[in-house]
């Protein structure tokens, strides 16, 4: 294969793997040798073992963060501080990108960033929708209240006052209470319950004191 042929087959795809490039009639040693040269010489950037995105200028753009986090764990979507950042939710900047899969937890690092995934249940897997992140791009984002409950749920004090108050919620009109209720519940935990009680009345106590 040459690298004008691999522009073609990809030319539409942030990210493509090995497997679309060794289906078929193909002499699979010969791919993955052509693979590694395109990487060494900076005409390909390796994301992780057999997942791959065209280096500029042979891409229009890199692809973001959420994009490639989506690509490298089809079975994870971006969650917790990640997504609550992308909210405008908490304050701080999130240097990594934070998904959860039903997968093994894992870290990914490649020069276009670190990724984080964290191990739910699959019955976990809900609770996300496919958006617009950046100019003509769409990744998989937990809403507003999921990435809330997910973190609460991943960390081992998540419920308790102290932590949820150092979280600093901020733009909390992007938070449907309803909904942060009803997904606690239906998480069938006392953690998850005992969290949106606690958020609702951190949420009450900070528009008292801006009224």
């Amino acid at each position: 294969m040459k690298f004008n042929e691999l522009l073609q087959i990809v030319k539409n795809a942030p990210v493509f793997t090995t497997g679309l490039l060794l289906a078929g009639d193909v002499d699979k040693a010969v791919i993955r040798s052509q693979i590694s040269r395109w990487v060494r010489e900076g005409k390909v950037i390796r994301l992780e073992r057999g997942c791959y995105t065209l280096a500029p200028p042979y891409s229009g753009r890199i692809p973001s963060s959420f994009v490639l986090a989506n690509a490298m764990k089809p079975a994870s979507y971006v969650s917790c501080q990640s997504a609550l950042a992308w909210y405008g939710l908490i304050p701080e900047y999130v240097p990594s990108v934070v998904s959860v899969t039903y997968g093994r937890t894992d870290t990914v690092s490649n020069e276009l960033g670190n990724f984080i995934y964290r191990h739910v249940k699959s019955s976990l897997l809900w609770g996300f929708e496919t958006m617009n992140v950046s100019k003509g791009e769409n990744a998989r984002l937990a809403l507003p209240e999921k990435a809330l409950l997910d973190l609460v749920y991943l960390e081992p004090e998540g419920d308790s006052e102290g932590y949820l108050e150092q979280l600093r919620l901020q733009n909390t009109d992007e938070l449907d209470r309803k909904k942060l209720v009803s997904f606690a519940y239906r998480w069938g935990k006392p953690k998850l319950e005992r969290a949106a009680g606690r958020i609702l009345s951190i949420l009450a106590r900070e528009e008292e004191n801006t009224s």
